[in-house]
Formats: C-alpha cells, sequence, structure tokens
C-alpha cells in the first residue's frame, strides 16, 4: 500500500496550479497536523492488519514549510498509526525558499529518503510568470543543501511551454538542472487546468497553446537528459539509475493507495474515497468521527481498465495486453503498423514516435 499526506500550505498561490491550497492564514498548523495523525490512526483502524506502507508520499501545497516542530509530531504520528519499517522510500515535496541547511538534515534524521524540488524553471523571467517565490541562485543552492544533508535521492521538478519561455530558455533550464546532478529529474508539459488563473488567461486569449510548441520542448528536454545518462522511464520522468520513484511507479501499476490530509484521494481495492477539500471542515470532521471523507465511490472493472491502460501507457513497460478488449486490440494493430507502439507476446508499449502522443493512443485504445 502506498500512503499519500496531503499537507496544503503555501507561502503564495502560483497561478498554474490546481491541487488544492492555501496560504496558512489563521489554520492552527499544530491542530492540523494533530488532526493528520488522529486520521492516519483511525483509518488504520478500517485496513487489513497487513496494510502497511511500502511508500510515503508527503506532497501539497510545500509540505517543506512546516516546522522542523511539526515535522517531527507528524512522522510521530505516522510510527503510531503505522509501521513504517517496510517504507523503501519516503518523499518529501520543498519549495528552495523554505529551508535551509539545518532543516534539510532534520529531513534527514526523520527518515525522508527522497527530496522532490519544485524548482520548475532556472530562468528569472519564467519563474516570475509562474508566480514562484525562490531565485534561480537559490534552486541551485537548495540542490546543494540537500546533498550537504545527506539525503539520499533529489528530483527536480521541471515545466515547459510556459507564457513566454523560449526554447533557448528551455534549453538553458535543462542544462543548469543537468549540471547540478540531480538523481531524477520530472520534466511537465505545462497543462491549463480550470480554476487557475492560467486558465482564465487562456480562455480570454491572453495565452495560447501549441502542440508544435510542446513538441519541441518535449524532444528537446528527451535528447538532453537522455544523452546524460537519464532514463526516460515514463512521459514526464527521467532517472539515474536506482533512483526511479517507487511510489509513483506504484500509482501506474495500479497499486492501492491511502490518502491522508484535505482533499485527498485512495483507493484500496476497487473503493475510491474523497476527503473534503476544506482544512477547517477537515479538521473539525476528523477530530468528530476519526475521518474526512466526503466522496465515495466503487469502481467498475470497466474504469480500472480504463485506468490501468491510461496511466501504464505512460510508462516504458506499457501494459500487459490482456487489458485490451478485441476492438481495443485491432486499433493496437494499426497504430504498431505506424510505429506508433510495438506489440510483444504479453505485453505492449509505445514506441518513441508515439509516446509525446500517449493522451490521444490511450483514449484509442480504451
Amino acid at each position: 500500500m502506498l500512503l499519500y499526506l496531503h499537507i496544503p500550505f503555501c507561502h503564495r498561490i502560483c497561478p498554474y496550479c490546481s491541487f488544492y491550497k492555501h496560504t496558512p492564514g489563521s489554520t492552527p498548523i499544530g491542530k492540523f497536523v494533530g488532526a493528520l495523525g488522529e486520521e492516519a490512526l483511525q483509518r488504520k483502524g478500517n485496513l487489513p492488519l497487513s496494510s502497511n506502507p511500502t511508500s510515503i508520499y508527503l506532497g501539497g501545497g510545500t509540505p517543506s514549510m512546516l516546522s522542523s516542530k511539526h515535522l517531527s509530531a507528524l512522522f510521530a504520528s505516522l510510527h503510531n498509526a503505522f509501521d513504517i519499517t517496510e517504507a523503501t522510500e519516503i518523499t518529501l515535496e520543498a519549495n528552495p525558499a523554505t529551508f535551509d541547511l539545518k532543516k534539510a538534515r532534520h529531513f534527514k534524521s526523520l527518515g525522508v529518503t527522497r527530496v522532490s524540488l519544485g524548482i520548475q524553471s532556472f530562468t528569472s523571467h519564467v519563474l516570475e510568470t509562474l508566480g514562484r517565490e525562490h531565485s534561480p541562485e537559490q534552486a541551485s543552492d537548495s540542490v546543494k543543501l540537500l546533498r550537504e544533508a545527506g539525503i539520499p535521492s533529489i528530483n527536480i521538478d521541471l515545466m515547459f511551454s510556459i507564457p513566454g519561455q523560449s526554447l533557448a530558455d528551455w534549453e538553458a533550464t535543462l542544462h543548469t538542472a543537468i549540471s547540478l546532478k540531480p538523481d531524477h529529474i520530472s520534466a511537465y508539459n505545462l497543462t491549463y487546468e480550470e480554476d487557475t488563473a492560467f486558465f482564465d488567461s487562456l480562455k480570454n486569449g491572453t495565452y495560447s497553446e501549441n502542440e508544435d510548441h510542446d513538441a519541441d520542448h518535449y524532444h528537446l528536454a528527451e535528447k538532453l537528459l537522455t544523452s546524460a545518462g537519464f532514463d526516460h522511464y515514463e512521459t514526464s520522468n527521467y532517472a539515474q539509475p536506482g533512483h526511479h520513484s517507487r511510489h509513483n511507479q506504484g500509482y501506474w501499476q495500479g497499486s492501492d493507495y491511502l490518502g491522508l490530509g484535505p482533499s485527498a484521494v485512495s483507493t484500496i481495492g476497487n473503493i475510491r474515497q474523497k476527503n473534503i477539500p476544506d482544512t477547517a471542515a477537515y479538521i473539525k470532521q476528523v477530530n468528530a468521527i476519526g475521518n474526512a471523507i466526503h466522496e465515495t465511490e466503487e469502481l467498475t472493472s470497466a474504469q480500472r481498465r480504463i485506468e490501468l491502460i491510461a496511466l501504464g501507457l505512460r510508462t516504458t513497460k506499457g501494459i500487459p495486453i490482456d487489458l485490451l478488449v478485441p476492438e481495443s486490440l485491432e486499433r493496437a494493430r494499426v497504430l504498431a503498423s505506424e510505429n506508433l507502439l510495438r506489440i510483444g507476446d504479453t505485453r505492449l508499449h509505445l514506441t518513441a514516435l508515439g509516446r509525446p502522443l500517449v493522451d490521444p493512443i490511450a483514449a484509442e485504445l480504451i
């Protein structure tokens, strides 16, 4: 089982981000951390006895905004609720402006094995467009601080096709990222999500999308990162040997996962549940009944099959052929004739030509 904890706090709200988040405001952080611990304990009590996390991921929001005191209390709660000795990977998302060397060492002391840095770009004007609070220099320094603190695995999150970002800007960012020698790089194509300022700008014509522009940025990243020794193991993810994200691989393979915190989603077997997306209401409900479940859905076998196809096609491992119904298999053979995918004895996977088209190809096969 995978364990995810959603920490919704951010110093500043980025105009492209659609995740549930907010500035701390008057939220009592200690009470929030306490509610997370209580939810962990109560949700664990409703799981099979053997359900302990093999991977833990603290996302957000900005988990690294939590003070060392609150992080210690949170990890103490996790130890109280679960046996986390089987968790071979513990990831903490962090923004460069939210920690120093002392705090980075505290991450390590808590058992964090992997830090994912939300850098996005090493170009000043692009960071300004994205509403990021760190500078390129802070971003570079944050990688060095984590290395000095002894964090075993460091990921850098990057983004391309940002308004005003040229191909030269993207190339410079990639070269800087490579020079810092991270263990993993995630390179995401900007998507315009509803309920964001960027989406509003897209709708009113201030911003625009260009598939050729996206493709140029995608292929440049693939060329430079694979040449630097990174394995392009998923559409947006590149890893040095031994540093593939185990947590994300679990999602892509359809593993069970438990989500804690406001707006967090859980899928255990064929039951999917979503927590209430309101921090104050989350704290109140957890303290009242021990959980914050807001929605529950029983997934059909067809829904699970569709998700496994859509997620599995993003990886180099691809998907088992038996996920495809006969009509989909016929379409797959057509796509194979166009060199967009390869069909083996038991699995199929996308070719280099097909990987940038993963979403429309998945739509063809489901």
